[in-house]
């Protein structure tokens, strides 16, 4: 007896469903149907297939009541442990911020020391400075007094030199004039011929 396209759509589908979900050409190739064919029986396939899945059989009370108590029994140990654990996570959480608030106290007293040694670094810096300006000042004043008193000498000492030419100069030709003044006032020594012609 030949199956109709139907059933022959549905066979290829549970064939193929075994390995992999069954598509439309997948289907029509296995079924040798038409592309109309396929798609309409197999969605009817996935349909039934679905319907069949949702289909559940009451289940009895007894088995309800086990079932209940067990997820009581299950809620119960659940809950249980997951406030053993939140207890011993809230316990390394408040160690953990016991010892970070011991490591920030102890980061802020280091903050605290160290910017108090930078204060007074800076303090004695700034201090030293203000000291090695004020020298600076003064060695410039001295420089400037002793650039002064040596132009002054270097001036005097030029004024010294010119007035020492001068004089030198007024010497010399009064010791000229001097040797012309003796020149004319020396009488000149007679001649010896001029005695002899004398005395004969």
């Amino acid at each position: 007896m030949a199956l109709s396209v139907k059933d022959r759509v549905f066979a290829a589908a549970e064939q193929i469903s075994a390995e992999r979900r069954p598509t439309v050409s997948t289907v029509r190739a296995a079924a040798g149907v038409s592309n109309a064919d396929a798609t309409r029986y197999l969605k009817e396939w996935v349909e039934e297939k679905q319907a069949a899945g949702g289909q559940v059989a009451a289940a009895p009370a007894s088995v309800l009541e086990q079932a209940a108590r067990l997820a009581g029994a299950c809620w119960a140990e659940a809950s249980t442990v997951a406030n053993e654990r939140h207890a011993a996570t809230e316990a390394v959480w408040a160690q953990e911020k016991k010892d970070l608030g011991l490591e920030i106290s102890e980061l802020v007293a280091d903050l605290d020391k160290v910017t108090g040694e930078k204060d007074a670094a800076v303090a004695e810096l700034t201090a030293r400075v203000t000291a090695l300006e004020t020298q600076a000042a003064e060695m410039t004043a001295q420089l400037e007094q002793a650039r002064a008193a040596e132009q002054q000498a270097s001036t005097a000492a030029a004024d010294a030199a010119a007035r020492v030419a001068a004089a030198e100069a007024r010497a010399e030709t009064l010791q000229n004039a001097h040797d012309a003044l003796l020149q004319r006032i020396v009488p000149e020594t007679p001649d010896k011929n001029d005695r002899d012609q004398k005395n004969q």
